[in-house]
């Protein structure tokens, strides 16, 4: 089967805990829900894209846990093809617990798991061959950043694009411009963008652009995305919707935007796209299931 996007990253159960508010040290606070949902910032994308009719595969790494069964079972039911992940006899999949408040806001917690342990000889490199685009996100260890890193030098023929996420913006750009140097499309929020370039918004954009990035598209929440490809620049409005959960949401928008670029889209259109996508995510709980249809789509 011939893949349009190979999505690499984190794979992680997310147990969310809905709560009244998020408490600080000392405090306490209350659980008014659970929610047991499948997650991993490239997982999500690759989700969205299967979503929108993209024929998506995927290359991470899970435990032969339950956790990991879940993991493989929602991909399947998604039509994301799961030949390119490895499992791991040894040790336990991945989990993100999450506390998300009543405003959608939410904190974080990572155990890595067994996606610290995958390594580039445990890669097929002729997974990705035709591919026209290869998705990167983080890893929270080194062993898989070098296998990315050591991914984009063989796969030499393919698009990539890079969601850098918080754990990769703390690397600076100097770490990160063996993937910087090859990507298409860099999708960074604002903070990460700071993190990265320790530039503000038009100016890290342009020392992305700077290193090779084609193009650079950064998510900016409640009030939308910052799209430039040098030429043209473009900030696009949010939706406005009401916020349920905000977890997933940039990785749905990286879902819309580079489903634009394999269709073609103007660069505004694939702004508007990721907009979109990422509006539908964040009014229901967890990070997949809001993701819409290709039909449902406004451009």
């Amino acid at each position: 089967m011939k893949l349009d996007v190979v999505c690499f990253g984190a794979l992680n159960v997310d147990r969310l805990y809905k709560v009244d508010r998020i408490a600080k040290a000392e405090e306490e606070s209350e659980i008014l829900g659970f929610k047991k949902s499948p997650g991993g910032s490239a997982a999500n994308t690759a989700v969205g894209l299967a979503k929108l009719g993209v024929k998506t595969g995927y290359i991470g790494k899970v435990a032969a846990d339950s956790d990991g069964e879940f993991l493989l079972n929602a991909f399947r039911q998604e039509g994301v093809d799961t030949n390119g992940i490895v499992v791991s006899k040894k040790g336990r999949s991945g989990t993100v617990i999450g506390f998300v408040d009543k405003k959608g806001e939410r904190a974080l917690y990572l155990d890595p798991g067994a996606n610290n342990t995958l390594r580039f000889d445990e890669i097929n490199p002729d997974y990705v061959q035709g591919a026209r685009f290869l998705h990167l996100t983080s890893f929270a260890a080194e062993t898989p950043f070098e296998a990315q890193k050591r991914l984009v030098t063989v796969a030499s023929n393919i698009s990539v694009t890079l969601d850098p996420g918080m754990i990769y913006a703390r690397k600076g750009l100097s770490k990160l411009r063996p993937l910087v140097s090859r990507c298409f499309a860099v999708f960074p929020n604002e903070s990460e963008l700071r993190l990265l370039t320790g530039e503000d918004l038009e100016r890290g954009a342009e020392t992305l652009l700077g290193e090779g990035v084609k193009i650079v598209a950064v998510k900016m929440g409640e009030r939308g995305c910052y799209v430039t490809d040098g030429k043209e620049s473009h900030f696009i409005p949010a939706y406005k919707v009401k916020v349920v959960d905000s977890t997933g949401a940039g990785d749905a928008f990286c879902a819309g935007f580079i489903y634009g670029l394999l269709e073609n889209k103007p660069l505004r259109e694939c702004g508007i796209l990721g907009n979109f996508v990422a509006s539908r995510t964040v009014m229901m709980m967890g990070a997949r299931n809001g993701l819409p249809r290709k039909e449902e789509l406004p451009v």
